[in-house]
């Protein structure tokens, strides 16, 4: 059996989706069953955390295999990991951050944070992978709210370059490393292409078969209405990050399709997936 945290987030809930679809058994942690929208065939538990190993260990019996979201775990993710070792689990695979592969004399908080979880993952006993994806296409829904409103996205460095990667695609990749278990493997994971914040808006407007213009502004005018995803304190830092991805070519991995067999999705497919999500709701 596989158990996964984040199970009701955007990775995990695909990663479930994909296990329970292929007759997996799967136990999904999540904070409040009664509200989870997952498939019927999953276990679905409520997440224990504690610091002590031992007021953990029930929620990973009959379990061998891991995906951790840390996120979930927080400060008590090293007893997390002692609990699932206790109980039988030999193999985690965590979603971690391609900001671990940054020289670390530019150090950030995404960086410092995601390399101080792989250690902690390395020094817990367990087999691991890690999977270290770089921008999530999910992290574009921050539009979603201005084009419930209208017809024009405001925002910075309209020519700002990405390669987003869809969430089934690191739900596909997790699975692989899960169930051939890729012991001490970093994967780094991108979408197939590069493209501006103004194509990912040309692409969303397709999808929903409406006119969309992205108007940039001033760094300075960002407000953190505009990044609802991101923590307000973090937003003018994202916001510099977008400025140095401006005439650059951003890391382009084929991972995706090495692991899974089946090339990466792109943003456009991405966009379409999630219409709904971007038309207006009157």
């Amino acid at each position: 059996m596989i158990v996964v945290t984040g199970a009701t987030g955007n990775v995990g809930s695909a990663l479930v989706t994909q296990l329970t679809a292929a007759d997996t058994p799967v136990r999904a942690l999540v904070r409040d069953p009664h509200r989870a929208h997952l498939p019927a065939t999953a276990d679905i538990t409520r997440l224990t955390v504690s610091a002590e190993p031992t007021d953990m260990t029930a929620q990973f019996d009959g379990a061998d295999a891991l995906f951790l979201h840390a996120s979930v775990t927080g400060e008590h993710t090293t007893a997390f990991l002692a609990a699932a070792r206790a109980a039988g689990v030999r193999h985690v695979t965590v979603l971690s951050s391609i900001a671990v592969e940054d020289d670390p004399a530019h150090d950030t908080f995404i960086h410092t944070w995601h390399r101080a979880l792989e250690q902690d993952v390395r020094d817990s006993g367990l087999d691991w992978t890690f999977l270290r994806p770089g921008a999530f296409a999910t992290n574009t829904l921050q539009w979603a709210w201005q084009i419930h409103e209208g017809d024009t996205v405001r925002g910075p460095y309209a020519k700002s370059v990405l390669s987003p990667i869809h969430e089934a695609d690191i739900a596909a990749v997790a699975r692989h490393s899960l169930l051939e278990r890729h012991h001490g493997t970093a994967h780094v994971l991108t979408g197939p292409e590069a493209i501006t914040t103004e194509d990912q808006i040309a692409a969303i407007a397709h999808a929903i078969g409406r006119p969309l213009t992205y108007t940039e502004i001033p760094p300075h005018d960002v407000v953190p209405k505009m990044f609802p995803l991101i923590p307000a304190d973090m937003v003018p830092g994202f916001v510099a990050s977008l400025a140095d991805t401006i005439d650059t070519a951003p890391t382009l991995t084929t991972t995706v399709e090495a692991v899974t067999g089946t090339p990466a999705r792109t943003y456009a497919q991405w966009a379409h997936d999630h219409a709904d999500d971007f038309r207006t709701t009157n």
